[in-house]
């Protein structure tokens, strides 16, 4: 085959260039992926056309050995690639396949808006989750997942996962959560009792209203942890109850959970307030919105945060 580099080199030996430079333009020109490109391409490429490009061609030679060399680049997370476009070559920067594993973990995540809960919950996977002893539970949140993305548009009934401490019940929201963002779903994962502390502390001020219609319109929300406080009316009826209605008008899968059955919730939270006072009409009707928007999975096993 032709060596093309020292074709075109001594082509540039003719240019009032330095000794060092041309030395490089060779060397850049001998680049396998150069020459493999100009040989493609020899038809519609004068040697005037190459030398035109001699810049372009160094510029690629430069970027692809520093990357090989592990080095920071003008571009991070780039890749230069050699194309012809009009009779000369040109520099175009691809997207390395790190860049775009990261921009789509990126794009999963921003699909996941966790409040006031462990980045750590990103990495939930149904595939990861351990189902022996909580066979009910694993069963169906994939039923969920399996029907909601066959139907997206048709109300499905969330899940309100119940049980003791450390079982996994936040864990599999997520699961569930991020399972959903790879078919670009997008979810809120809310640690409810941190939530109602937000909204209290911010009362008098306009930060409230942006987020509870973002709680309210988001496609799948989950509240976790619902129970943990001490409730005021305010929050029961103000607040939980506004959310509960617009999603059960708009049919909005809604997931829970919970150290209490359904039955506990509403005798030992919902009922009476953090002054002491019943109202057990106005719990009734939150209770009937939960049971409206999700069925009650018993979640049973060790407590997994100990180990």
């Amino acid at each position: 085959m032709k060596n093309i580099g020292k074709e075109i080199s001594d082509e540039l030996a003719s240019h009032h260039w330095n000794e060092n430079y041309r030395q490089l333009i060779k060397e850049a020109f001998n680049d396998p992926d150069v020459q493999s490109l100009i040989t493609t391409h020899r038809d519609e490429l004068t040697n005037e056309d190459l030398k035109r490009s001699a810049s372009k061609v160094y510029e690629f030679f430069t970027i692809k050995n520093q990357l090989k060399r592990g080095e920071a680049t003008l571009a991070p997370g780039y890749e230069p690639k050699l194309n012809v476009v009009n009779h000369t070559l040109e520099v175009v920067y691809i997207p390395s396949q790190q860049l775009m594993a990261e921009q789509k973990i990126a794009q999963l995540h921003a699909r996941v808006k966790l409040l006031n809960l462990p980045k750590s919950l990103r990495q939930a996977s149904l595939a990861d989750f351990e189902v022996a002893g909580r066979e009910a539970a694993a069963s169906a949140a994939a039923d969920f997942v399996q029907q909601y993305l066959a139907d997206p548009k048709k109300f499905h009934q969330g899940l309100y996962l119940s049980g003791s401490f450390g079982v996994g019940k936040t864990y599999l929201l997520a699961a569930i959560a991020n399972k959903l963002a790879a078919e670009n779903i997008i979810s809120m994962l809310i640690h409810f009792p941190s939530f109602a502390v937000k909204l209290k502390n911010s009362i008098g001020t306009s930060q409230n209203t942006p987020l509870i219609e973002t709680v309210k319109k988001v496609p799948i929300l989950m509240l976790d942890d619902i129970g943990a406080d001490q409730l005021s009316s305010w929050i029961r009826d103000d607040i939980l109850g506004v959310i509960l209605q617009y999603r059960m008008q708009e049919q909005l899968a809604t997931f829970f959970s919970s150290n209490f059955s359904q039955q506990q919730l509403l005798q030992e939270y919902l009922t009476v307030n953090n002054r002491g006072e019943a109202e057990p009409l106005k719990a009734q009707r939150i209770m009937e919105r939960i049971r409206y928007l999700s069925r009650e999975t018993i979640m049973i096993g060790k407590n997994r945060r100990n180990q």
